[in-house]
């Protein structure tokens, strides 16, 4: 992609953002604070679906590439974009999130997996975007790190392997860029939506597994590993309390950093990004000096195991036992004003 296609994409879709901000305000696509809210005002909702746009985008402006996931990523967004605009049947949501993941799949082609990794793989890949979507909830953090990802998948891309194609890699990048100019403040201008969230964990999913297959290493996954830590610990500690994981909560980390903390949102989503930043490069400088080691699992497994615990510590020490542990003092509700 030449530098002024680059402009130009980048300001099609500003334009194209500006856009839907009129179309939602008029239609009166917001989002309310409510008791599980870390903000507390009305606020545009569904920016992120800048992500599927520039994905389509892609799709006509270069060769066509990637069909099967385009199609999955269309549909997830958009059953999304209707579960923001009224609360959907949830058998209808899984349905709509099993005919993507299968689509996903069949861009990968793996369908001549057995039967029971094709399941296996098909739960990991939903609960990953069911718990990216989980962790979009204070302002600029799901753009933010998101981005970071991207960026990262661009080195790799460009510097370690060949997985996939950079433009796609440079017009996510770019949507993100347009998005968090409206999101990464202290007062957002619009929120992701479900079809933001789902739609970038999707893309996501889809270039961590283009990596993870071209190169056989698991260990990949790392570039995800802030978000993981705080997505199954939260879920570790809610059943521990006998909460229904399955309910809305403010239950996470950064939601605890934000909300009970008072940190600010912007410093706690930078925070987020910079240490997945930090993982990055050390996963990144890893395989540049290692390359082509056989006990990449092992490290992914171990290194998963040891930052685990780390991660758990840091949440007692922080929060409390008291907090983690005890189902009646975990989340006080606010009181609508």
């Amino acid at each position: 992609m030449t530098p002024v296609l680059a402009i130009c994409l980048f300001i099609a879709l500003f334009i194209l953002e500006l856009v839907y901000f009129k179309l939602a305000d008029h239609f009166n696509i917001i989002d309310k604070p409510n008791e599980r809210s870390s903000h507390s005002s009305i606020t545009l909702r569904g920016g992120g679906i800048i992500f599927p746009v520039a994905s389509v985008l892609f799709f006509l402006c270069f060769s066509f590439q990637y069909p099967w996931f385009l199609s999955g990523l269309v549909a997830i967004a958009l059953i999304s974009f209707l579960d923001d605009l009224h609360t959907l049947n949830n058998k209808i949501r899984l349905g709509v999130h099993m005919l993507a993941v299968g689509l996903l799949f069949y861009q990968w082609d793996l369908f001549n997996l057995p039967w029971y990794g094709i399941l296996i793989a098909a739960i990991l890949v939903i609960g990953t975007i069911n718990a990216y979507n989980f962790m979009d909830g204070i302002n600029g953090i799901t753009g933010l790190y998101s981005l970071i990802t991207i960026l990262s998948f661009y080195y790799i891309n460009e510097n370690v392997v060949v997985f996939t194609s950079s433009d796609f890699l440079i017009l996510i990048g770019l949507s993100l860029l347009v998005f968090n100019f409206f999101n990464f403040r202290k007062k957002a201008k619009c929120f992701a939506g479900d079809v933001g969230s789902v739609s970038i964990a999707f893309i996501l999913i889809f270039l961590l597994g283009q990596l993870i297959l071209k190169t056989e290493n698991l260990t990949y996954i790392l570039l995800l590993l802030v978000y993981g830590l705080d997505a199954v610990t939260t879920i570790i500690f809610r059943i521990i309390r006998k909460e229904n994981i399955f309910e809305a909560h403010r239950s996470h980390f950064y939601q605890y950093l934000a909300n009970e903390r008072k940190w600010p949102h912007v410093w706690v989503s930078a925070l987020y990004a910079l240490v997945q930043l930090g993982v990055n490069t050390l996963l990144i400088a890893l395989f540049t000096v290692a390359a082509g080691f056989s006990g990449s699992f092992l490290i992914a497994i171990l290194s998963g195991i040891i930052t685990g615990l780390v991660f758990i510590g840091l949440r007692i020490g922080i929060e409390g036992k008291e907090r983690l542990f005890n189902p009646q003092s975990s989340f006080p509700r606010r009181r609508e004003p």
